[in-house]
């Protein structure tokens, strides 16, 4: 199947902007996400603007944005209220002093009322500054060295820790016995021996790997939803039983809500599921589209970084942009954001899909939890990393993405990424979305009489 757009017509400003961008920029783009091999093919669309829910690309096409800055832009594009604090603190005050200001004590004041399992917290700049130092923490305050993550997750690019995203099952080991494999080149294969790879939703392996490697295992790390490989959600019992044999191996249970905290709850997906991590990593809706991460938790692991036992560092940490954000955002999701609502407009999107799928004879559902969900295209459960690539349908996902993107309807072109609601998306975009994807999925039907079993 040719991987082009149905109309290249559309995009033809973003196909001649790729082209001089190539000239100056690696790839034409700044991040893998966006790379045409990540499924933008065959070029990337530019942004221009957005509005809400709304997005505007350079051609002038308007869309119902789901893709939302792969999840950051959680009250909509240019949110009043955090844009005006933003400036305002740019006008009044400055960007960058290097030193400490009032304004970090709200924020992290704000975010310890939020989150169960943080007591005190440091702001950051990025998810993956957070993982690195949530390690980090976790290996000295243990004393111990290995550290367990799953496949199809992803921790942020740091080379401890960017191993096994998605690994080619061929060279990953057996099911049984995952084995570590570095994401890409240039990753030193010794960080690798520090690494335990499992699978996601099997308490009985992570059982095993414990008493065979418990008095060297410093922590699990891990997403409450998996939503690296699409959305998966935990099963019953399953984070419970992760942090009873944490607890009882004296290991540190992190949960990396980069992409569920704040989302999900405004506890995070912790605070849904009632299941309380040691650490917590939180970004993407911390700061209403802006910059920021934090990474919080426990007083007790937390205060190895009082004193400059463990360093905790960064020049732009704690910048009054994206504090100035964070604050504002904060108080928008606990005075005024409707999870309620977000809650019944997303289930009327995600049941509407699973509906229109099942009627058109399409082998596929649609799983998530409120704002964060995926399509998949399978022909089995997929409830971890391994059932994704085995059984989830790339080719049918992207004739389906070529024919919502024709309706006005964005989301990111791979399978294995997700779409997101925001506090900006309103009763007209949902039915919008609902009457396109029942055309898009006709049409999908017709384009793949010989791929669907």
């Amino acid at each position: 199947m040719t991987e082009t757009y149905l109309h290249p017509e559309r995009y033809a400003k973003s196909a001649a902007l790729y082209q001089k961008a190539l000239e100056f920029i690696p790839g034409g783009v700044n991040s893998t996400a966006r790379a045409a091999f990540s499924g933008w093919q065959p070029h990337p669309i530019f942004a221009d603007h957005g509005a809400g829910s709304h997005l505007f690309d350079a051609d002038g096409n308007e869309y119902i944005d789901y893709l939302l800055g792969l999840g950051p832009a959680i009250l909509g594009h240019r949110p009043p209220s955090v844009t005006e604090a933003v400036s305002q603190r740019i006008h009044e005050n400055g960007t960058v002093f290097a030193m400490a200001t009032a304004l970090e004590i709200d924020l992290a004041q704000a975010v310890v009322a939020a989150i169960p399992s943080v007591e005190t917290v440091r702001i950051l700049n990025t998810g993956t500054e957070g993982v690195l130092y949530a390690l980090r923490l976790a290996r000295v305050f243990t004393g111990r060295k290995k550290v367990v993550r799953f496949e199809g997750q992803y921790h942020g690019f740091s080379d401890g820790i960017y191993w096994s995203k998605h690994p080619d099952l061929k060279q990953a080991g057996t099911d049984e016995h995952p084995i570590a494999l570095p994401q890409g080149p240039g990753v030193p294969a010794e960080f690798g021996e520090s690494l335990i790879i499992a699978q996601w939703n099997d308490l009985d392996a992570i059982e095993e790997i414990f008493k065979t490697h418990g008095d060297d295992i410093a922590c699990i790390i891990t997403e409450p939803i998996m939503c690296n490989t699409g959305c998966i959600l935990p099963e019953p019992g399953y984070l419970e039983g992760l942090r009873e044999i944490t607890t009882r191996y004296g290991a540190v249970l992190i949960f990396d809500e980069v992409i569920t905290g704040f989302r999900i709850a405004l506890g995070g997906a912790q605070a849904k599921l009632g299941v309380t991590p040691d650490l917590t990593v939180m970004a993407k809706g911390l700061g209403g589209g802006f910059p920021v991460a934090a990474l919080g938790g426990r007083r007790d692991i937390m205060d190895l970084a009082t004193h400059g036992k463990v360093s905790i560092a960064g020049t732009y940490s704690g910048n009054a942009i994206a504090v100035s954000a964070g604050v504002e955002s904060m108080r928008y999701l606990k005075e005024e954001a409707d999870y309620d609502e977000l809650y019944r407009l997303s289930d009327k999107l995600r049941e509407g899909l699973s509906k229109l799928i099942t009627e058109k004879g399409i082998q596929g559902y649609v799983v998530g939890l409120g704002p964060v969900y995926q399509v998949w295209f399978a022909d089995a459960p997929i409830r971890n990393y391994r059932d994704a690539a085995r059984h989830a349908r790339e080719d049918l996902f992207r004739i389906w993405w070529e024919e919502m993107l024709d309706r006005g309807i964005l989301f990111h072109p791979g399978h294995l990424e997700n779409l997101f609601l925001s506090f900006a998306h309103t009763e007209k975009d949902i039915d919008e979305t609902l009457a396109a994807a029942s055309d898009a999925l006709d049409a999908l039907v017709v384009r793949s009489r010989d791929l669907i079993r």
